[in-house]
């Protein structure tokens, strides 16, 4: 197995098990998360997205690096970085953690950087891609964040 397709199956892994953590709540837990925090639900997603967005974009960062590119390390640097961050941030979100609107903070500033980082390379779809869903997830990180 080649160390991408490790990668998007472990990824796949996390994404299945934030996703059926999040089935798992009763409706009565259901309600009250969303009265604790309504925008869990859209924040939980929103990092989903983010970790999707930085697998994809980081296979291509790593099959441009296999060519020779070096323009692309910085960017593969960012997004490894940003899927363990916005996979905690899932986790944290799916569980309505008391810890969510701290650990927010945080996850709202490596979406940035990500963001920054990508937007150096829109004209790879990929890294385009990744940069709109860190601006997406950072802004909902914001709506919380501490």
């Amino acid at each position: 197995m080649e160390r991408r397709e490790l990668l998007l199956a472990a990824g796949g892994i996390a994404l299945a098990t934030i996703a059926a953590q999040a089935s798992a709540e009763g409706p009565d837990d259901h309600a009250m998360a969303h009265h604790h925090h309504a925008g869990g639900s859209v924040l939980l997603d929103s990092a989903i997205h983010c970790v999707r967005a930085a697998e994809i974009c980081h296979a291509h960062c790593l099959d441009l690096l296999a060519e020779g590119d070096k323009a692309m390390a910085a960017c593969a640097r960012s997004v490894t970085g940003l899927q363990a961050v916005c996979s905690a941030l899932a986790v944290l979100a799916a569980q309505n953690s008391p810890l969510l609107p701290r650990y927010a903070s945080v996850a709202r500033d490596v979406c940035k950087a990500c963001e920054d980082e990508c937007r150096k390379h829109v004209d790879h779809a990929p890294c385009k891609a990744c940069a709109e869903a860190c601006a997406a997830c950072a802004q909902e990180c914001g709506k919380i964040a501490i």
